[in-house]
This record gives structure tokens, C-alpha cells and sequence, in this order.
């Protein structure tokens, strides 16, 4: 059984003390793939590490998160681009725009938003987005730049039936997590009307732990509740979530 971590922030300070063995756990519970949404360029260095240290399991995006587009925006932009001109990465992400954190930056995360969605298109690439708050915000600039060419991951997926079909109407997939294992999750309600073909799995370790381990650390390794949430959803064996959930990352990802 191959199981796909489409969001895991393995280079977290929150596993400083036991990083290694952590990713050790997860590989051992059958979680092969580790894809690694950028932050800023603060963190470039310690994800190249990570590739370096696991080179057969960790597979890297770039980008700018929205809750560090600030000031000097347009300095952490231009390393996004020279990253992407130097090496291969899998996807653009995280991106978006969160208005939870700060709705004062919001004209200058949309331009980081269209900024990078271009970059993606320009090294065909799927984008990974980060919505919190924002899902007007972000299907505004996603009508202006839909085309062939746009695709990608709605990360943390945790809107309303009629917000993922508006999503999936963008060539995006889901991405489903711990959220769906919460009492107040709301998604777990009408997640069966959406196809499996549609939904990929992640974690967002450390943040967003799946039932039993919420308000605590999370890690790739508890991906296992996510995918056994979505088994009891589905009325399907854990292994065929695994199998299909799998596929449509590689979709995706082209890995």
C-alpha cells in the first residue's frame, strides 16, 4: 500500500528533536511520498536538506505562503523565481490568501497570488492553494487566470459542498486531512458526493492533528486516521483510498 502526504512541513521547527525518526515513523506506516509546500525563503535551505537526507521520499514546491506576504513581498517573489529557473520542483505552493491572520495585505497577496499562478503556468506546474477566510478572494483571481493550463490542489479543503464543486471547476483536487476527522469538521457530511477521483490526502503536520491526537503535534505518520475517515465516508477498504488517492497525485504532481 503506497499512501501520499500531498502537505507535510516536514522541515517544521517542531520536529527538531526527532525529525528523522518521525519521518521513519510515517515510512514505516506505508507513507512513501512527502510532498513539501515552500513558506518563505527562510526555509529553502532546511527543504533542500530534507530532499538531500530522503531522496526517494521528498519531492519539493516553491512558493510564497500568504501569511508571509508582507514589505519585502517582492524580494521573496524574485526568489521564488530563481529558484524554479535553477531546479526542478513539483509544484507552486503553498499560495493563496488568507484573510484570518492579516485582511489589511490583501491587494498585495493577490498580486502574489496571480504572480506565482503565472510562474506555475509559465513551468507547467500545479499550484497548491492556502484559502482561510478567503474563498471569495481566491476564486476572483482564479476566474481571471482559468485556462488549459491551470491545475493543481486546494489544500486543507474546508468549504461548503457548493465552494468545492466551484473549486473542482478550476481543474483543482482536494486536499483532505485531519479536518474531515472533526466532530465540527462539516466536510465529512457531504464529502461522499464528491468522487474520489477529485481528492488527494495530507496532513499539514505539525499543524491540524487528526482525531484522537487533535491539540496535539501532528505528523505524517497519522495520515492512517485520515485515510480510514475517508474508508468509513467512502465504503471503501483503506487500501483502495490509498491506491486511488495515490493516483490522483501523481496526476497532479507527474510523479
Amino acid at each position: 500500500m503506497i499512501i501520499t502526504d500531498t502537505h507535510t512541513h516536514l522541515y517544521s521547527e517542531a520536529f527538531e528533536e526527532d525529525r528523522q525518526e518521525m519521518i521513519e515513523r510515517a515510512i514505516d506506516a506505508g507513507v512513501s511520498r512527502f510532498f513539501i509546500p515552500a513558506i518563505d525563503a527562510t526555509y529553502t535551505d532546511a527543504m533542500l536538506q530534507l530532499e538531500k537526507d530522503f531522496p526517494n521520499h521528498i519531492f519539493l514546491m516553491m512558493g510564497l505562503h500568504p501569511t508571509h506576504v508582507n514589505e519585502n513581498y517582492r524580494e521573496e517573489l524574485e526568489h521564488v523565481a530563481s529558484m524554479l529557473s535553477q531546479r526542478k520542483f513539483y509544484a507552486l505552493g503553498e499560495i493563496g490568501i488568507d484573510l484570518y491572520w492579516d485582511a489589511s495585505t490583501l491587494e498585495i497577496q493577490k498580486k502574489a497570488f496571480k504572480y506565482q499562478i503565472q510562474l506555475a503556468k509559465k513551468y507547467k506546474l500545479p499550484i497548491v492553494i492556502h484559502c482561510r477566510e478567503a474563498f471569495d478572494a481566491i476564486f476572483e483571481v482564479l476566474e481571471e487566470e482559468k485556462d488549459a493550463s491551470l491545475f493543481g490542489i486546494f489544500h486543507c479543503f474546508t468549504g461548503t459542498l457548493e465552494q468545492a464543486h466551484q473549486a473542482l471547476s478550476y481543474n483543482m483536487k482536494l486536499g483532505i486531512g485531519g479536518v474531515a476527522t472533526f466532530k465540527n469538521g462539516k466536510i465529512d457530511r457531504f464529502l461522499s458526493q464528491i468522487d474520489l477521483k477529485h481528492v488527494v490526502l495530507e496532513t499539514d503536520a505539525p499543524y491540524l492533528s487528526p482525531v484522537p491526537f487533535r491539540g496535539k503535534r501532528n505528523e505524517s505518520a497519522y495520515i492512517i486516521k485520515v485515510l480510514e475517515k475517508l474508508s468509513e465516508i467512502y465504503s471503501k477498504p483503506v487500501e483502495e483510498i490509498a491506491r486511488i488517492t495515490t493516483q490522483n497525485s501523481k496526476e497532479v504532481f507527474k510523479i
